[in-house]
Parts: structure tokens; sequence; C-alpha cells
């Protein structure tokens, strides 16, 4: 894990910008997360374990809405960033170092809710790995509660092996940030590097790399029934309005 140690920590300090506007993009986020966990019958009491949480991007969103959240990531960096993010914010989010393979070292309680958003899972380079990060996730859901995760399409992606990332392009006051990722494939792997280009005047170019392993729903869907869940259900970008797939695990 310490590549995607590395990478968090790195990156931290410059996450958001990979959105145009990153406090409009975590309140977008909340209310459509929001709408997916009332589909399923939880309200705003209901507490959630974001255990991929980086700088807070759906933590602080949901706990503007009420919430109860709690976060936990690998990286120290990225927590240290979340902490003075929801404090900016005015939400009180506990925050906690953890491994999300080995959640129960760091949380004895069960939550409603344990979610990891964003491609966070794929970090996991071996079946076995994920296998861990999934028991361990879906063992600090209460009885009745869900899993949610985000990942990208995979299926799709595994057909074509793409070597890059469409940009997105941001206009700024002063000029514009460009982001983009290109994806060097080895099997079931690819090497990711992530550009941000900030032309501004003069031109800066960051980039951050880190390795991912495609994860198709088919071992996804397998891994949450060998673990508990008495149903999964995957929701797409044109249900949900969110920017990459999600499945649901119902315990």
């Amino acid at each position: 894990m310490d590549m995607i140690q590395t990478f968090y920590d790195q990156l931290a300090s410059q996450y958001h910008k990979l959105f145009f506007d990153w406090h409009n993009a975590t309140r977008e986020q909340a209310v459509l997360l929001d709408s997916l966990f009332a589909r399923f019958g939880f309200t705003r009491s209901s507490r959630i374990l974001d255990c991929a949480c980086g700088i807070g991007t759906q933590a602080i969103g949901l706990a503007s809405l009420g919430y109860r959240v709690t976060g936990s990531d690998l990286s120290e960096a990225a927590l240290a960033e979340a902490k003075k993010r929801a404090q900016q914010s005015q939400v009180q989010i506990p925050f906690l170092q953890g491994d999300f393979r080995a959640l129960e070292a760091a949380f004895d309680q069960r939550f409603d809710i344990v979610m990891a958003m964003d491609n966070a899972l794929p970090h996991m380079l071996t079946h076995e790995d994920l296998s861990d990060a999934v028991r361990s996730m879906v063992s600090r859901v209460d009885n009745g509660g869900l899993f949610v995760a985000s990942i990208r399409d995979y299926d799709a992606l595994l057909a074509e092996k793409p070597s890059y990332s469409p940009p997105y392009i941001h206009k700024t006051a002063n000029g514009q940030r460009v982001s983009f990722q290109t994806w060097d494939w080895e099997d079931e792997r690819y090497k990711l590097t992530q550009y941000i280009i900030e032309d501004e005047g003069t031109v800066q170019v960051s980039k951050f790399r880190c390795a991912y392993r495609a994860t198709t729903r088919q071992e996804l869907t397998a891994l949450l029934l060998e673990n508990d869940c008495k149903a999964v259900t995957w929701l797409f970008p044109e249900e949900t309005g969110f920017y990459q797939p999600i499945v649901v695990g119902q315990k």
C-alpha cells in the first residue's frame, strides 16, 4: 500500500484542482448520495463510515446534510486536508487513519452505511487484497445496512484498454487548468499518471503516479454475496447522476 499512500499524500494539497469548483461538487454529490440512500430506506440520521474519505469530498457534503459521518483514509496528508476543510465548512467529523482492508483494527462499532467512492477499491492489485477489503468493509456494516462504492466501468474499459482519459479543462480567473490521466496497461492492471497543468501566465505541471487493477462487476458482486450481503444492486450514471457506476450491497 506504500505506492497508494504516497500517491495520495502527494496529491492531497492539489486534489481539489481536479474539480472546477470543489465546494460545489461536495454539495452536488451529497444530494445525489442522499437520494440514493433514501431509495434504500435510509434517512439523514444514519451513521456513515467513509473509509476512503480522501480530502472529504463526500464526507463533508453528507455531514452538511445532517448525516453522522466518520471518515478514515490511508493518507495522513489527505486526512489533514479533510480536517481543515471540515472545519471551514463548520461540520463535525471525526477522522482516523486506517487501511480499509483492516477496519476492525480502527473501529469497534458498526455503521448504517460504509462507503468507498471515487474508484478506491481498484487500488487493490490482487483478488486477495480486494477480498480482504470487501470483507473488512462489510464487517463494519450493521445488519440491515449498506455497503456503497463507486468504480470505473471496467467491464467496458477492459475491451479497449484506453491509453488515456479525456482531459478536463477548467477556465480560471487568470487562464485555465487542464487535468488528465495516462494509463499504461499490463493485462488487467494499469499504471496511472495524473497530470495537472496550470496555465495562468506561467505554466506549471504536476504529475502523480499510482496503479490500479480493473475490477469487474461480476468479481465485486461475487465478493459481496460471499461476505453476508443478501442483495447487490448496480446503479449507473444515467440513473444516479453520479459520474461512475455505484454498487450497493445490502447486508
